[in-house]
């Protein structure tokens, strides 16, 4: 997959601008739990890097494409950037930090339930891991690069299997981010009108790719050029963290181990 999918939304692409900072937020959202030796799983593009590394002793990143790694590297050279595929995580990292993050990474991951167990692992106990995926409540069509999304009930059952205590909230939008949401409901809607026969849920993930990035970056470029100064304008300011996940374009969530591994 490239870098500069949609579906890895660009800071330096305008007509991507509300999806960038709808992902920046959650770093922002973060930054009061991030302490000490700190992990990020599916660092990206770096969006947070800047941002977390000040309130962190110690910062690592993890990201599959090596690409990503090389740049992050050369741009951040006091930061350990890790290429690697997850799960599993590399076993000397068992209670090694005090907190995790990973943002829109878990609805990527085919075995989720294992991605979390190695996250409680690599925590020291103590330790949170805040994780941000998108609501499946508010998605307006399938995402062939998502193994599945999660309503809010159904992430916080998943991670009180694991974990000792789970706080459950929610990323949402202002008048000016729902503006834009509602006006690309309606585009995407009249894009599925003409998917009588319901192939977006039928076909295989590796046969939709292809037409769904085509289309979501017409359908992005589309609502720019009908409403350039909105898309311009949105900031993470525009969205918020909620307690009620279900009011969430995303869910946000923050999962605390508190026994060590031979307590639990």
């Amino acid at each position: 997959m490239s870098t500069y999918t949609t579906e890895i939304a660009s800071d330096k692409i305008v007509s991507d601008n509300p999806i960038h900072q709808r992902l920046l937020k959650a770093y922002y959202a973060a930054l009061p739990y991030v302490k000490g030796d700190l992990l990020e799983l599916g660092c990206g593009e770096g969006r947070g890097v800047e941002l977390l590394a000040p309130a962190a002793k110690s910062y690592k990143a993890l990201d599959k494409i090596q690409e990503v790694i090389d740049k992050l590297s050369t741009k951040f050279p006091k930061i350990e950037f890790i290429q690697g595929n997850i799960p599993p995580l590399p076993a000397a990292m068992s209670e090694s930090f005090d907190t995790v993050v990973s943002f829109q990474v878990i609805e990527h991951i085919r075995d989720d339930k294992a991605f979390l167990k190695e996250i409680y692992r690599v925590l020291k106990p103590g330790g949170k891991a805040i994780i941000s995926t998108p609501n499946i409540n508010w998605t307006l069509s399938r995402n062939p690069w998502h193994e599945r999304e999660y309503t809010p009930s159904e992430l916080k059952v998943l991670c009180e299997s694991i974990f000792d205590e789970v706080e459950a909230k929610g990323i949402a939008g202002n008048q000016k981010v729902m503006r834009y949401y509602e006006e690309n409901k309606k585009s995407v809607n009249k894009i599925m009108r003409w998917d009588i026969l319901k192939l977006q849920y039928r076909l295989p993930a590796s046969v939709l790719r292809v037409p769904y990035e085509l289309l979501n970056r017409l359908n992005r470029n589309k609502l720019q050029g009908k409403n350039d100064s909105l898309v311009a304008s949105i900031r993470h300011e525009d969205y918020y963290e909620v307690e009620d996940p279900k009011q969430g374009l995303d869910l946000f969530y923050i999962l605390h181990k508190k026994k060590a591994l031979s307590n639990h």
